[in-house]
């Protein structure tokens, strides 16, 4: 009847964790495939949010901190995953353009994973607050190592770019 309050929905708790991984997946879908349609050019240069940090002391801190060198090669790459993607597990040339264009990509990869960890709030729609909770620990956990990574190879590649533009005189 119209009006009528209806009771809520509870659902098993295996029904509940088949929701929140097919949420997130859909999620991640969503978000790589969002950042995968905008244009390029977008990424050419840092936003507010992909620019470089004092803290991160031109990447020392991934290398020092971090110990990044020892697992970033055990992270997935989706890069590729939509037509006319990006693979960012390898560097295929060492031209200037072709640093320039791994920059661009892991600025693009850095925003695909804030926004999909910015879903992590809408968990508590659905689930009780301390699995909420848990999937805002799954957002940093899943997402995190990826952005970090994004953020050293884009540090790394920058610096190159410079140096190439600007070589240290010898002796200086």
């Amino acid at each position: 009847m119209a009006g009528e309050d209806h009771p809520d929905v509870t659902l098993s708790d295996p029904a509940l964790v088949a929701v929140d991984v097919v949420a997130w997946a859909c999620f991640h879908a969503s978000t790589g495939y969002l950042v995968h349609r905008l244009p390029a050019r977008r990424f050419d240069h840092d936003s507010l949010l992909t620019r470089a940090r004092g803290v991160e002391a031109d990447g020392v801190l991934y290398v020092r901190a971090l110990r990044i060198k020892r697992w970033k090669r055990r992270l997935p790459e989706a890069g590729a995953l939509f037509r006319g993607g990006f693979d960012k597990r390898h560097l295929t040339g060492g031209s200037n353009d072709d640093l320039a264009m791994f920059a661009r990509e892991t600025r693009r990869a850095e925003l695909g994973h804030w926004l999909a960890a910015a879903c992590a709030p809408l968990f508590f729609v659905w689930n009780p607050w301390p699995v909420g909770v848990v999937m805002v620990g799954y957002a940093v956990v899943a997402n995190g190592p990826c952005i970090a990574a994004q953020r050293y190879n884009r540090l790394r590649l920058l610096r190159i770019l410079r140096l190439r533009k600007n070589p240290p005189i010898p002796g200086a």
